[in-house]
């Protein structure tokens, strides 16, 4: 009989032990309790049930050597469980997140954190979906840090319907970003960081601003989508709440148009007119924003007005020998820039890399022209020079008294000057267009370089910053035989080698 009670008190922690442990990992998958509750309230009476039952048997068990030798174990078991424990609780009351992804995907950029701690009004986001996604709302969990004017909410269109109706959801997946009566719409069930940001630009932005862009002396296109184009420079300019436009300054009255907020001249392969630099020089001392971009082995003929502005255009082809540059396979012509100037544009930069396929020297001229003031945004290295001849067939080399400038040059100068009543002029020189160029664009902090170039020029310093990245696709593709040593390797060897070791000293045991 007694041997009996202790074989059901056995069965009975056994089966309590199971329901414990089933009902808990149910729990933790569903995070409802429901049934998981009645699976763990009754495994916990099984397991008290047969505690008592085999009650003789644990107390001559804890009494013996081996029982003893056991409690100590349990004891120094709790100990560490305590510990984990209590280190559990204070990661909880001092929650502190550490982002140890390469692109820091999981944390918020430097554009999302202005915007969000400067939005003008409140912003509601909301989801609409049968389940809620966790990755969108540990990301908005994110963006409520950075500022208090943003909201987060999940709604079922299906048990909340008068709400979907509201702000017109007619599937499921859709995030609605709201601003008072402006709504934006992002489709995608996966919402990435950038398009709710540019969402949350559009709906609180009054009124956008206009980057003209000119033609008619074969400058880089709008629309061209090749790699020498500018289509995707701007894909990412309206991304940013900017509109764009083609104007020729030849045409008509030749006069900028009034709603140009920044203009730019990108990379003309002939010289301007008289009358264009003209009016481009009336625009600037009129407080307007412009942006030159010229290119290796074209004459502008802007000289006059750029030593206005304090600025000289090398007549040269910047060379670079560097290590750097040769390891992302650019050669010689196209040189890697690591050393940026102190200037809004580039402050946040670091030791970022910028890339300028083909490019020429810019740098502040000698002059101190009055009201003017002008600051080096990009320096080369050491291992740089500005080449005047360059011969097909015959690899560079700086030869000193031949014109060659030596390094380190300057590929861009910022100018601005102050003309009184809240007015200011503002001027930036490039010596390549290239790096906005659909090739190169996409290349490191290219694509920062420019929007901030065009942010500054627009006044819109609060959306200068480092974007955010794109997600890098890091899936592991394996040929067939490298699968099957995989599986063999993993799924068979290894398990096989732990129980041949269990079994080995069992039998020495033995």
């Amino acid at each position: 009989m007694a041997l009996q009670r202790e074989e059901l008190g056995k069965l009975a922690l056994f089966v309590g032990a199971a329901l414990i442990i089933a009902g808990l990992i149910r729990y933790n998958i569903l995070n409802v309790w429901g049934w998981n509750a009645g699976f763990v309230a009754v495994g916990a009476a099984l397991f008290i049930a047969g505690l008592v039952m085999n009650g003789s048997a644990l107390l001559g068990f804890f009494t013996g050597r081996s029982g003893k030798l056991g409690t100590n174990t349990a004891v120094l078991s709790l100990a560490v469980i305590g510990l984990l424990v209590i280190a559990n609780l204070l990661g909880y009351r001092h929650h502190k997140r550490i982002d140890l992804t390469e692109e820091k995907l999981y944390s918020l950029s430097d554009q999302t954190r202005n915007v969000v701690a400067k939005l003008p009004k409140d912003v509601k986001v909301i989801k609409f979906d049968k389940q809620e996604n966790p990755g969108l709302k540990d990301l908005m969990a994110e963006y409520k840090g950075a500022g208090n004017r943003i909201s987060y909410e999940f709604v079922d269109p299906e048990s909340k319907p008068e709400i979907a109706k509201q702000y017109k959801v007619t599937k499921f997946g859709e995030t609605v970003v709201a601003a008072g009566d402006r709504i934006e719409k992002i489709e995608a069930t996966a919402v990435t960081e950038q398009e709710l940001t540019n969402a949350i630009l559009k709906i609180t932005t009054d009124k956008l601003k206009t980057i003209c862009f000119t033609e008619g002396h074969s400058e880089r296109g709008l629309t061209d989508g090749g790699a020498e184009g500018f289509a995707n420079a701007e894909k990412k300019l309206k991304a940013e709440n900017y509109e764009t436009k083609a104007v020729n300054l030849a045409a008509g009255a030749g006069q900028i148009p009034a709603e140009c907020s920044v203009l730019v001249v990108a990379g003309p392969k002939t010289a301007l007119l008289a009358p264009e630099v003209s009016n481009i020089g009336k625009y600037l001392d009129g407080g307007g924003k412009v942006m030159l971009a010229f290119d290796p082995d074209t004459d502008p003929q802007a000289n006059d007005l750029l030593s206005k502005w304090n600025v000289e255009l090398g007549n040269n082809t910047v060379l670079d020998v560097s290590a750097a540059g040769q390891l992302f396979g650019g050669g010689p012509m196209a040189p890697l820039v690591m050393n940026f100037g102190s200037h809004p544009i580039t402050d946040k930069f670091g030791r970022s890399m910028t890339i300028f396929p083909l490019a020429r020297e810019v740098k502040v001229g000698k002059a101190s022209n009055t009201g003017v003031t002008t600051a080096s945004l990009l320096t080369t290295s050491e291992q740089s020079w500005g080449e005047t001849e360059i011969k097909a067939g015959v690899a560079p080399e700086y030869k000193d008294g031949t014109g060659d400038t030596k390094g380190p040059l300057t590929l861009a100068v910022a100018a601005s000057k102050n003309l009184g009543e809240n007015k200011e002029a503002r001027l930036l020189v490039y010596g390549d267009s290239d790096f906005a160029s659909n090739r190169a664009l996409g290349f490191q902090k290219n694509t920062d370089l420019f929007l901030n170039s065009v942010n500054w020029l627009a006044q819109d310093e609060s959306l200068i910053s480092i974007r955010p990245k794109a997600t890098t696709n890091r899936s592991v593709t394996m040929s067939e035989s490298q699968q099957r040593l995989f599986f063999w390797l993993c799924v068979a060897f290894l398990p096989l080698v732990v129980m041949a070791t269990g079994v080995y000293v069992w039998w020495r045991r033995r």
